[in-house]
């Protein structure tokens, strides 16, 4: 049976802790603040009705709607009071024994019915509940930074948890104009556990020098169509929050290589070069700005590239395709730009050779292909060509026509166009860095859903709205395609024989079958 929750306490007036009192009393709910710390409840108070009198002056609010919000905040003194509550968040410091005690105490107070609903984004909800005298009421509740604005929370049931509770939670959160999805009590929940694709692999591609982290946070960005990139978010959360987290979901796994962190943040964890918060990390910040100092290896050759002009006079160009619909893409451009295709079974010895492969490198599928590597460049398909490129030479490819393939497509190569349009030069990797990352986010979102710690449908929202990601993973797969991004991880997995490569089964399956990676077994 759902609770209608009237009247709720907010241990813990942090942050995190007067975001959620914030939404809950713009619901109407009656909101009691609570902070073990003298005055911090009403300094917390105080600081939200500053806020939200700015926002009503900017027309965010109307006078009644900041009158109505703050009536029902109110501050109390003494733990004991939260005795009328239907349901008591907790919001305090992560740490487990601190957590347990805290709610031994909310036990001895409240009434039988009164849920208690736990914040915490990394401590397990059974372990926290574990020494209650009814863990049956005890939930997550997790909420994301900034409350107000990311409109999604996670309703967790520890393994004891009544039904009827989950429920109450994802209706509260409704209520409160938020998305509530329900995963299981497992390492990370859904957005944490979905999250870890996204910087893990960014920070191998950066340890194999395939590119320089500001190229990699360009071809993410502006191909891949993340808000930010991967280094730009590290350095924004800051890596003393970033590592520790990367660590605990791995060792929590016990050791799953899916989740594997990167000894480069451990070292600069140890080096104290947490981020923006000290004004570096991989960037260096001023006043909180970020300073760029370009070393990526497109701006090196496009500043020598006048230089190599006279050797980027194009013959002629040969494609080897993987997808058919890459060929045509790239034969229209070609058409488009004036370049004689070479349609020959096999290149002439003076054509560039253009590779639209997936999940390979450039020496790998020029052998494939049975064409001469010193021609070859190969380009990233998975992206939008029309917002950026990535281009692969081979170890062995002769200058001329890595200057051949810069030339078609580096930002210069679109005149006439409005939009500028960058080129990227990788060194080479098993699969691009846009293929690597957007894989394995689509392959673990895939595996979150065989683990059944979500629907497919709650892991696709909370990811998208919790990490804020073009879509979220399981859509994304069907956008680009299943099979594509199978052959992806099936080549790299088979060139490197690295287990976090490993395709997830609710992946494979669907991909074979063709069908949606939203469908569940439709038996049982």
């Amino acid at each position: 049976m759902i609770m209608t929750v009237n009247t709720l306490a907010i241990i813990g007036t942090g942050i995190m802790g007067m975001g959620i009192a914030q939404i809950a009393a713009q619901a109407g709910i009656q909101v009691l603040l609570f902070d073990a710390k003298a005055g911090a409840a009403e300094q917390g108070r105080q600081s939200l009705q500053t806020m939200l009198e700015k926002l009503a002056a900017k027309g965010k609010f109307t006078d009644e709607q900041l009158q109505s919000t703050l009536t029902n905040l109110t501050v109390i003194e003494d733990l004991t009071q939260i005795v009328k509550a239907e349901l008591v968040i907790e919001a305090i410091i992560e740490n487990l024994e601190i957590k347990q005690q805290l709610f031994k105490q909310l036990e001895s107070i409240v009434s039988a019915e009164t849920i208690l609903a736990t914040n915490t984004s990394s401590l397990a909800v059974t372990t926290i509940a574990s020494d209650c005298a009814h863990p049956e009421r005890v939930a997550g509740f997790h909420f994301f930074n900034p409350v107000p604005l990311m409109k999604i929370v996670e309703v967790i049931p520890g393994i004891s948890t009544r039904a009827s509770v989950v429920e109450t939670l994802k209706e509260l959160a409704k209520r409160m104009g938020h998305l509530g999805v329900v995963a299981k009590d497992t390492p990370g929940f859904i957005v944490n556990h979905g999250g870890r694709a996204y910087g893990t692999e960014a920070l191998k591609i950066l340890g194999e020098g395939v590119a320089s982290f500001e190229d990699i946070d360009r071809i993410l960005r502006e191909g891949a169509g993340f808000r930010m990139g991967p280094f730009e978010l590290l350095d924004l959360t800051g890596i003393d929050v970033s590592h520790p987290v990367m660590e605990s979901i791995y060792n929590q796994f016990y050791h799953e290589d899916r989740y594997r962190p990167h000894p480069l943040t451990r070292q600069m964890l140890m080096g104290k070069k947490l981020g923006r918060k000290v004004g570096e990390g991989f960037y260096q910040y001023k006043d909180g700005q970020k300073l760029t100092a370009n070393t990526s290896k497109s701006s090196l050759f496009e500043a020598s590239f006048s230089k190599t002009r006279s050797d980027a006079a194009i013959t002629s160009v040969w494609i080897g395709a993987d997808l058919a619909e890459d060929k045509q893409q790239l034969v229209d451009y070609l058409n488009y730009k004036d370049v004689t295709i070479d349609d020959n079974d096999k290149p002439n010895p003076d054509s560039l050779v253009l590779l639209a492969i997936y999940g390979e490198d450039t020496t790998n599928a020029a052998i494939r292909y049975q064409v001469n590597p010193k021609q070859a460049v190969a380009i990233d398909m998975l992206t939008d060509l029309s917002k950026h490129r990535t281009l692969m030479p081979s170890i062995v490819t002769q200058d001329n026509f890595v200057a051949q393939a810069y030339a078609l497509f580096g930002k210069s190569s679109d005149e006439g166009s409005n939009v500028a349009v960058d080129a990227t030069l990788i060194t080479e990797s098993t699969g691009f860095v846009a293929q690597r990352v957007i894989a394995m986010v689509i392959n673990l979102g895939c595996d979150i859903a065989m683990q059944g710690i979500a629907s497919s449908e709650d892991i696709d929202n909370a990811v998208k709205l919790g990490l804020g990601y073009p879509y979220g993973p399981i859509s994304w797969g069907n956008e680009l395609g299943s099979q594509r991004i199978l052959l992806i991880l099936e080549r790299i997995y088979g060139l490197t024989g690295d287990q976090r490569y490993r395709p997830s089964l609710w992946l494979q399956r669907r991909a074979k079958l063709g069908i949606s990676l939203f469908t569940q077994q439709s038996h049982y």
